[in-house]
């Protein structure tokens, strides 16, 4: 049998309180309609999932499970579940009915996020999984049909739980169609293997991509070729992501143990804004097509309304007079009193009577207005808490109510402009025309920048990251500062939003010096320049045979060498040339002589007679100091 059309559900009353009132659009699994609450008196949407899937036990025992757990969610960025329920034309849900259209309708129309656009986009989807995983649900089929907006550009994330609850199904949809789309499937899921809160954050790191370039990252020709080409790839973030790119890199590594879950998604985003410049608004897709350019999360409410300058606010309004006056001569109310008359008593008796006709007519007016009160209906107050502004009033303007917003306060995980908290709470009882007060988010508390004088570059990180600030390191030569601790930070004794960046600059030590060529230089003038410098001097002698004695050889290390002040150059000073003595080699055979003055450092240069007679002397003679290195010439008989 094949399932109704959409347009025919028009008018049909689901659960005897949700009447269908217009198609919002159709997909694989189910029809979504535009639907009036009629019991609350409230606009809602509604999903009619395919009518063979009631006949699927397997998918209705997870419908319940999956449907009473994401009704209980409650957060800005998670689409609200109201009611569900089934009947023989299959399972429904009641969700909150947004008007901004999702993010595929601005994919579609040919609009590409800015790396800004992304940062927030991307930071509230993650905020909205970060809720969703630490309560034990995992989405599954994160999209951009999936991201939806309302008309104040709050995004929220749509179908938590369908698609596991379809995925168990034994029902299969319609040719074509891919249960929890391959295309932004973790390769966990390609694998079949488990699945938890990170397979949502890689599917976000997709759909980031997506947003800004216009194209999903491995998407092949056929839905295995798809699975497979992400099974041991990690994801390539491209250039245009600019600032973006290492943390949606971070989102998108193919092993999940590696992978960063969403609550470090959404710090690491949000740590990011503060390098981007701001947004320009994203372009909303409203519900007549109509183009509404909106920044995301920037809305415009609770504006304070003061009369223009100059305008008299206050009017005084004098009552009856109980007495009668006249004007004396110098303008001053006095009273007229006859002496001879009982007039005083009669006026004051009138005056008398005037008051107690005012008091009855108000007594008289109060009980109207008591009365008139008292048959005022009463309704259950919604619950707001999480809820813009805009959509607060929205909501209460059904039950006739207002909303008192003269509150703000910090709070460290709701949005700026976001309901913390409300009086009445939600579901009790309030008359129309009553306000529920409600205390408005101003976002995180600022953050004062700690002291950081002195502390290491772990205790500085440290110390930064307990006031939920940003550590970026910067190296510094520092004359007074020991090497590896801080030098200074900016900005000091401020107040900075949670995540913001703190420069810190850390000590690199003294400064290296370059070691001069000094040249020339007589010993003391030179020790005297290397000492002006910073440096320690120390000195050595060597003999040379070509720098006078008293002059500097060379320095250690060699000059053009960078050193840090403190360190030592040794100054090598020159004692002349090495002289030796000529030995006494006389009465010894040629070849004793030659060893003998050999050893002494000495060279034979040549014997004069016979070199198989005694040596009888030497020239130079024995005794004489010549050169390490000279020739002795040996004579002979």
């Amino acid at each position: 049998m094949a399932p109704p059309r959409i347009a025919d559900q028009i008018g049909r009353v689901l659960g005897g309180r949700y009447r269908l009132v217009a198609p919002l659009g159709t997909g694989a699994s189910a029809h979504v309609y535009v639907a009036d609450d009629i019991s609350l008196r409230r606009r809602v949407a509604v999903k009619v999932l395919h009518p063979a899937l009631a006949r699927d036990e397997t998918f209705l025992r997870r419908f319940r499970s999956e449907a009473q757990a994401v009704a209980a969610l409650r957060h800005p960025h998670v689409l609200q579940v109201f009611d569900w329920g089934e009947d023989e034309d299959g399972p429904w849900l009641v969700l909150e009915h947004l008007d901004g259209g999702s993010l595929r309708d601005i994919l579609d129309r040919g609009h590409r996020l800015s790396p800004s656009q992304a940062l927030l986009v991307g930071a509230q989807a993650a905020q909205g999984l970060d809720y969703a995983h630490r309560r034990g649900l995992v989405h599954r089929d994160v999209k951009p049909a999936n991201l939806l907006f309302d008309d104040e550009g709050r995004l929220v994330i749509a179908d938590f739980g369908l698609a596991r609850a379809l995925a168990e199904a034994a029902w299969t949809e319609p040719a074509g169609a891919i249960v929890g789309t391959a295309r932004y499937a973790s390769p966990e899921q390609a694998r079949g293997s488990r699945v938890d809160g990170k397979a949502d954050v890689y599917a976000l790191a997709l759909v980031l991509v997506e947003a800004i370039t216009g194209h999903v990252p491995f998407v092949a020709d056929t839905t295995i070729a798809t699975l497979m080409a992400r099974l041991d790839r990690d994801l390539a973030v491209p250039d245009d992501a600019g600032a973006l790119a290492p943390v949606i890199a971070a989102a998108g590594l193919a092993d999940p143990d590696a992978r960063i879950d969403a609550a470090t998604f959404a710090r690491r985003l949000e740590a990011t804004a503060a390098t981007l410049p701001r947004p320009a608004p994203i372009p909303l897709v409203v519900g007549d097509n109509r183009r509404r350019d909106q920044p995301v999360g920037d809305g415009h409410d609770d504006l304070t309304i003061l009369p223009p300058a100059g305008a008299d606010v206050t009017r005084v309004t004098r009552g009856p007079r109980l007495f009668d006056v006249e004007t004396d001569r110098n303008g001053s109310d006095v009273a007229i009193v006859d002496h001879g008359t009982d007039r005083p008593r009669r006026r004051w008796r009138r005056a008398l009577l005037a008051v107690l006709t005012l008091v009855v007519v108000a007594g008289l007016a109060a009980a109207a207005l008591a009365a008139t009160d008292v048959t005022k209906p009463s309704h259950a107050v919604p619950d707001l808490q999480g809820r813009t502004l805009a959509d607060a009033r929205r909501l209460v303007a059904d039950e006739e109510f207002s909303i008192d917003a003269s509150r703000r306060a910090f709070h460290e995980t709701l949005p700026v402009g976001a309901i913390v908290s409300q009086s009445p709470l939600p579901g009790d009882p309030l008359k129309e025309g009553r306000a529920v007060r409600v205390v408005v988010s101003k976002g995180p508390a600022p953050r004062k920048v700690p002291d950081l004088a002195g502390l290491t570059t772990d205790e500085a990180k440290a110390r930064l990251a307990e006031e939920q600030l940003t550590f970026v390191p910067v190296d510094e030569f520092s004359d007074t500062v020991e090497k590896g601790r801080v030098v200074d930070w900016a900005p000091r004794d401020a107040e900075l939003a949670r995540g913001a960046s703190v420069t810190v600059k850390i000590s690199a030590g003294k400064q290296p010096k370059l070691l001069p060529d000094l040249g020339d230089r007589a010993l003391d003038a030179l020790k005297k320049a290397l000492e002006g410098l910073g440096f320690t001097v120390a000195q050595e002698e060597a003999f040379s045979d070509d720098v006078e004695k008293g002059k500097v050889i060379e320095t250690r290390p060699a000059a053009g060498t960078e050193l840090q002040p403190g360190e030592t150059v040794t100054v090598v000073v020159s004692k002349g040339p090495e002289l030796v003595v000529v030995p006494d080699v006389s009465g010894m055979t040629t070849a004793e002589a030659a060893e003998k003055v050999e050893g002494a450092g000495l060279a034979v240069s040549g014997v004069k007679g016979s070199p198989t007679k005694l040596v009888i002397g030497s020239e130079p003679r024995a005794g004489t100091q010549v050169k390490k290195g000279s020739g002795v010439t040996l004579v002979t008989r």
